[in-house]
């Protein structure tokens, strides 16, 4: 057996991972799309999948996705296996990153689809699934586990036969990416009982964040502040999840006010019909919600769907709104992609609103190395300056950064992913994060789990006897 690293080894994009389970088999865990300093010329799938049987998607955001249509360019011909809401998702994901990214010709976009279709197996939470070989003789099978990033994540057990493992079978766990414990709306994940070897993210190996109460407090007296002067608050917010989880927030900022509170009547304005999509999905899968979430619903209260919530859907209307916002002198809360600001509607917003000083900027996500949306956060505060559609643009906005609202599990969350199993792991494997990250998680493990667990960084191949 080994494990080969196609991306997010030394950054956190472009996540794909290679499980070789016999001679002649291999199963990839995600193909994502690099961003930032990790992207590069070329999109072409640069590694041999001749071994390649199947495709597990631990979720749907486009840096485990994104290469997809790559992969069936490069002749990729097998299942691809994921939960039933990612695989209501990902189409509109690949479709929205072909025609950002690839052509708007629509008979190719049709023609990738088409293919997509074919390929997607939706699987149960929990079910055990045999991998395909190309022997035919099942010698792996796996399970999708709920991981609480965005709707329908998963975190991957893989169990394959060994012939040193004694008539047992050697557990590998993929974690894709773990949602923060108490985020709204998706409950949070749990610990698998096993592991013998885990492959992990490492986002936010290095930092915690604050409590739920504690950056919904922040993020109410953010804007507060934000929006006594009559300014736009600009929040770049991935698609799926990201800006779920803000209206759930807002909501329960505006249900709590006072009635004659601002809050009543601020305009919370989503431009992006992606996330209008995505939202309408986040409602379809109800089922996945946790029990908070269900019991507002049983209220009758529509913690996505609230009476101030105003959605953006062409350009043209994209363009009116940002004329009409320069000319008025009234507050508004802005959700668009992309959260890490190198494309989308956002751009746009950044170029107009930045240099005025009434304007505040909050990111609540992770920004990349080499994003617009990192430029923007190192040379904000000092009021320094960013080029946007190859012009010099100014930053007089203040510039916020709530960290609480992060998707990702944060170092207390890893290690407890970890320390809540019943059989601990004997090699770890630390992906998906910078290289500070990456290396407090790595000591961290070495401190609780001691000196008899493997624990590797950033390397690309690892293999098993």
């Amino acid at each position: 057996m080994k494990i080969t690293h196609h991306g997010a080894v030394n950054g956190v994009t472009g996540s794909c991972h290679q499980l070789d389970y016999d001679q002649h088999s291999s199963v990839l865990i995600d193909c994502g799309l690099f961003q930032g300093e990790d992207a590069g010329p070329s999109l072409a799938i640069d590694f041999d999948i001749s071994t390649v049987t199947a495709l597990i998607v631990t979720h749907c955001h486009i840096d485990h996705v994104g290469r997809i249509p790559y992969l069936f360019a490069a002749g990729f011909s097998g299942p691809i296996f994921t939960s039933k809401a990612s695989a209501s998702l990902l189409p509109l994901v690949i479709e929205d990153a072909l025609k950002v990214g690839v052509t708007r010709d629509q008979k190719i976009i049709n023609a990738c689809l088409s293919l997509l279709a074919k390929r997607i197996v939706a699987i149960e939470f929990n079910s055990w699934f045999d991998l395909p070989t190309t022997s035919n003789k099942p010698t792996a099978k796996a399970r999708l586990q709920r991981a609480g990033h965005i709707l329908g994540s998963a975190y991957v057990e893989i169990d394959i036969k060994t012939k040193t493992s004694k008539g047992n079978s050697h557990r590998v766990v993929f974690s894709g990416d773990l949602g923060a414990p108490h985020t709204p709306l998706l409950p949070s994940p749990k610990a698998p009982y096993k592991a013998d070897t885990l492959v992990i993210e490492s986002t936010y190996g290095d930092k915690n964040h604050q409590g739920r109460k504690e950056r919904t407090q922040t993020l109410k007296k953010v804007i507060e502040k934000a929006v006594a002067d009559n300014g736009i608050v600009l929040v770049p917010a991935f698609s799926i999840g990201r800006t779920q989880e803000l209206l759930y927030e807002l909501e329960q900022i505006i249900h709590n006010a006072a009635k004659n509170s601002p809050w009543q009547s601020i305009e919370v304005i989503v431009d992006s019909p992606m996330a209008a999509n995505f939202t309408t999905e986040y409602r379809k899968f109800k089922t996945l919600w946790d029990d908070e979430a269900k019991k507002r619903l049983a209220k009758g209260r529509h913690p996505l769907n609230f009476a101030q919530l105003h959605t953006i859907d062409s350009h043209q209307e994209h363009i009116a709104v940002i004329n009409y916002l320069s000319k008025r002198k009234q507050p508004a809360i802005i959700l668009a992609a992309s959260g890490m600001c190198n494309g989308g509607r956002i751009v746009n917003y950044l170029e107009r609103f930045l240099p005025d000083e009434t304007t505040d900027v909050i990111f609540v996500g992770y920004q990349g190395r080499g994003t617009l949306g990192r430029d923007i956060q190192t040379y904000g505060p000092s009021n320094g300056y960013v080029h946007i559609n190859d012009h010099k643009i100014t930053i007089n906005a203040a510039v916020h950064t709530i960290s609480g609202y992060s998707a990702h599990a944060d170092q207390n969350g890893l290690i407890k992913f970890v320390t809540g199993m019943r059989k601990k792991p004997s090699h770890i494997k630390i992906v998906h994060g910078d290289d500070d990250a990456k290396q407090a998680l790595a000591q961290e493990y070495r401190e609780v789990l001691g000196e008899g667990v493997k624990i590797e960084i950033g390397e690309s191949l690892t293999s098993f006897e």
